[in-house]
């Protein structure tokens, strides 16, 4: 959010979409209950991936994410960030096509002990696939790397998986950000609000499809709200910088 501020004025909101996925947004000081004064406004940082923890993502979680959450380093923790972020979704793609196999809808019914194994279908192989638009090379050459001897058929419905799993992983994001960024405009009494998302992560950057889901996602959702994005780089470094540069500032202008 600061590495994007520094360039665009309209950028209050700051997102990240790579291994894992966080964001944070600048409130109002009146809705800051631990900190006195109500003028201004702060930074605050929504540690969003923990959405979820009280259950209230159930209606949207499935058996295979349930499986991953299981056994993660954390489990029922982070639930949000484990159905978007880039260190679950090729785990979540690994537990369908076990499921599809045992039930004969894919390898002739054989699971390769390749793909027993946990993490081995990375999600950066969701970015490949998709990028790979009527060929399939790409799907069957990601599967026989796993051990998988694939049919045609095999790789139009793993590549049918990769794409739902990406999407709802963009959808969901975008419609955590829909909520953000209607609450500043809401928390302003504005009709309507133009605000800029300053992103990084190598899932919003690298995936084909994701980012441009997100956005319809988020337009979607809302409407009231002129929403830009703007890529940003090496955001934790820069960022660093001008929040020191910012304070250094301060402090030399209160000993004067």
């Amino acid at each position: 959010m600061m590495t994007c501020g520094y360039e665009d004025p309209h950028c209050e909101v700051g997102l990240i979409v790579g291994t894992g996925s966080n964001a944070c947004y600048m409130e109002e000081m009146r809705n800051v209950e631990l900190v006195e004064g109500e003028e201004g406004r702060m930074c605050v940082n929504m540690e969003w991936g923990a959405f979820g923890d009280n259950g209230c993502l159930d209606d949207f979680r499935t058996e295979f994410d349930a499986a991953v959450d299981e056994l993660s380093l954390n489990p029922g923790r982070q639930r949000f960030e484990k159905m978007i972020s880039g260190m679950y979704l090729g785990e979540i793609v690994r537990n369908i096509l076990i499921d599809f196999t045992k039930r004969g809808l894919l390898f002739r019914g054989r699971i390769s002990e390749r793909l027993k194994t946990r993490g081995i279908f990375e999600t950066k192989f969701l970015s490949q696939i998709e990028r790979d638009c009527l060929a399939l090379l790409q799907v069957r050459a990601i599967l026989h790397h796993l051990g998988l001897e694939s049919t045609c058929d095999d790789s139009i419905i793993v590549k049918e998986v990769c794409t739902v799993v990406a999407r709802r992983a963009a959808q969901l994001c975008g419609a955590g950000m829909a909520a953000v960024v209607d609450k500043i405009r809401e928390n302003r009494g504005l009709d309507t609000l133009r605000v800029t998302v300053g992103v990084d992560g190598t899932l919003y950057k690298l995936h084909p499809h994701f980012a441009k889901v997100m956005h319809e996602t988020v337009k979607d959702l809302a409407p009231k709200c002129d929403v830009s994005f703007l890529e940003s780089e090496d955001g934790s470094g820069k960022g660093a910088a001008l929040i020191t540069a910012v304070a250094c500032r301060i402090r030399e202008a209160g000993q004067r």
